[in-house]
């Protein structure tokens, strides 16, 4: 099984894969961010210039397939229920990956967390970012994208307790 939380920076995925991989049985968290670091760290400059002149490592042709790639090697050798927290805001780069997911495995859900500007904002605070990083220049980009675009099952997290959200995420996919 893979299960896709979506949604800005700071509106809670990596708490919420943390506390969904305490209990799902057999899971592991994947975060394909860490794919774009190494991408942005070995691709040299002059690529990166034409495939990605914004700077987000999402633009790079490489991601998108690794991160197909790299979920289908852990589940063949691990043998693991994925949980992938990420934010991606492009609906052709979402359905590339979406659709690539559930070739690997039917049971493939997805769930985009949202919450309004300023909650967003004062939980990146909270975490450390300053005002001004990449992460806020995100967050209206990434709402406006929310709102335009289907990006799978929405689950509001403003005022909403983690272990809601949990129960509401597990309630929406089948357990073997």
């Amino acid at each position: 099984m893979i299960i896709m939380i979506n949604g800005a920076f700071g509106v809670g995925k990596t708490t919420i894969a943390n506390e969904l991989s305490k209990e799902l049985e057999n899971s592991m968290i994947y975060d394909p961010e860490e794919i774009g670091f190494l991408l942005r760290t070995i691709i040299p400059k002059g690529i990166k210039q034409v495939e990605a002149p914004t700077g987000d490592f999402q633009d790079l042709d490489l991601w998108k397939e690794l991160t197909v790639t790299t979920a289908a090697l852990l589940i063949n050798k691990y043998n693991v229920n994925l949980i992938v927290p990420m934010t991606i805001r492009k609906q052709e780069y979402f359905n590339y990956i979406l659709d690539g997911f559930k070739r690997i495995d039917k049971q493939t859900y997805h769930f985009c967390l949202t919450a309004n500007k300023e909650t967003i904002y004062e939980r990146l605070r909270k975490r450390g970012e300053e005002e001004g990083n990449w992460c806020f220049h995100q967050t209206e980009k990434c709402i406006k994208a929310f709102n335009e675009n289907k990006f799978g099952e929405y689950i509001n997290t403003e005022n909403v307790k983690i272990a809601d959200v949990i129960d509401n995420i597990k309630a929406k996919i089948i357990l073997d």
